[in-house]
């Protein structure tokens, strides 16, 4: 069956490239563009798009290496690139051309922060600028003229859960953890001072429900929910979406909460690297959970 763009239900959506350039034009549509370096951006960008960096949105506290800007911080930076409430705004990322860091996460980064921050219509485009390159679709170098906006920022908490609550919950029956780093660091040891897991999270690497080819693009829904089942992730569950800095983790927080709508989905933003810090929490290494 044939998707109907934007695709999703609430905050976030999904958009198609051939949509994109159908509505290049609309003066009601902003485009984000977080490729991974700004160079990749001044080599080339789809029309109209603005850079944001994800670098941006985060910076250390108390000791933890990568935390969300408060409020007073955000808010300016989403009103100097032109935010607006009421316009939805298109976010994509690729590869890049000029340093070819990218890894895909980019946008499901940014698209969490704009949600997170009070943004009511996100967009993401789906198989990102490299699909939009396949295609042969138009690109430019052209900046485009930003005006600042009034954008007013609020924190949306519902999303997240911070340490506290997350130990409370995270072993109560009606509630899985999932972890989407690689299987090799969920198995073993990482960068991270501790090796393993969480105890109790299971393994859902967020690259499993990608494209091999382009880690922008979904894979088609029923390989998803294939891959859900094999997991046992199921509706009547709180799924808690976690991993490393909390990264990896948008892009399944995105996927559960607005594209397959499950009702009740979090995102444990510390994730392993802040779980990791105390020195009373144990972690699991090996395939298991426990």
């Amino acid at each position: 069956m044939k998707k109907e763009y934007p695709y999703g239900q609430g905050t976030v959506r999904w958009v198609s490239t051939e949509w994109l350039e159908e509505h290049l034009k609309d003066k009601a549509l902003m485009i984000l563009d977080c490729q991974p370096n700004i160079h990749d951006y001044i080599q080339e960008h789809v029309p109209g798009a603005v850079y944001m960096n994800e670098g941006l949105v985060r910076v250390p506290l108390e000791g933890k290496p990568g935390v969300y800007v408060p409020l007073e911080v955000m808010e300016p930076l989403l009103r100097r690139v032109g935010l607006k409430r009421n316009v939805p705004v298109v976010v994509y990322t690729g590869t890049g051309p000029f340093k070819g860091w990218g890894d895909g996460l980019e946008q499901t980064m940014l698209a969490y922060t704009l949600a997170r921050f009070g943004q009511d219509k996100v967009y993401v485009l789906d198989g990102g600028i490299d699909k939009w390159k396949e295609e042969g679709r138009p690109l430019t170098q052209v900046f485009p003229h930003v005006e600042e906006t009034d954008f007013n920022a609020e924190v949306r908490f519902e999303y997240f859960v911070g340490y506290e609550e997350f130990k409370a919950v995270k072993d109560l029956g009606d509630v899985i953890v999932l972890d989407a780093r690689p299987a090799g660091v969920y198995e073993g040891q990482g960068p991270w001072m501790k090796p393993g897991h969480i105890p109790g999270a299971v393994n859902l690497p967020w690259a499993s429900l990608m494209d091999e080819g382009n880690k922008r693009l979904l894979k088609p829904d029923y390989e998803i929910q294939t891959i859900l089942e094999s997991k046992g992730v199921s509706l009547d569950k709180t799924i808690i979406c976690s991993c490393g800095t909390g990264r990896e983790a948008t892009n399944e927080f995105l996927l559960f909460k607005w594209y397959l709508g499950y009702p009740k989905v979090k995102i444990y933003e510390g994730s392993f690297t802040e779980w990791s810090l105390y020195r009373d929490n144990a972690t699991v290494t090996g395939k298991s959970p426990r």
